[in-house]
C-alpha cells in the first residue's frame, strides 16, 4: 500500500470526533513488561511484545503516518494473561492476543480507517484477587 496523505489522517479526525491532542491522531500502547520466568500471568516480553511494538513502527512509516499515529512502550497494562496487549487511545480500544502478523490488519483496519479488528478484542475477563 502506498503511502498516506495527511488529508486521510485529518479526514480521520474529523469523521470519528477524536479529541486526541497534536501532534497525534491515535496513540498505541504495547506491553513490554516482563515478569520474573514461571509467573502465573506470564509477560508481554516473552510472548513478543517488542516485535508487535517494533511492527507498528515499520507499518506506520509504510504507510506515511509515523508522526501522526505513535506507537510507543507501555509498562505493565495489568493483561499479560491476555497475550501481547495493546491499547489504543483515543478510543480505549484493547487488543489482546496480539502477534507481528496481527499489526499490519489492525493499522489498516483500525488505525487508518477507524474499524476496530473485531477478532482481536480483548474480551472482558476477572482479574483474579491477590491473597
Amino acid at each position: 500500500m502506498g503511502r498516506t496523505s495527511s488529508s486521510l489522517v485529518k479526514r480521520l479526525m474529523n469523521d470519528n470526533g477524536l479529541t486526541m491532542p497534536p501532534p497525534f491522531v491515535r496513540h498505541v500502547f504495547v506491553c513490554t513488561n516482563r515478569r520474573p520466568d514461571g509467573s502465573p500471568k506470564g509477560c508481554c516480553a516473552s510472548k513478543g511484545g517488542e516485535e508487535v511494538r517494533l511492527e507498528f513502527k515499520h507499518q506506520l512509516d509504510a504507510h506515511g503516518v509515523k508522526g501522526q499515529i505513535r506507537a510507543n512502550v507501555a509498562g505493565c497494562l495489568d493483561a499479560c494473561e491476555q497475550g501481547v496487549s495493546c491499547v489504543v487511545y483515543p478510543e480505549g480500544t484493547w487488543y489482546g492476543q496480539v502477534t507481528k502478523d496481527d499489526v499490519k490488519e489492525i493499522v489498516e483496519e483500525h488505525l487508518l480507517k477507524g474499524k476496530p479488528v473485531e477478532r482481536l478484542l480483548m474480551k472482558p475477563y476477572e482479574k483474579p484477587r491477590k491473597t
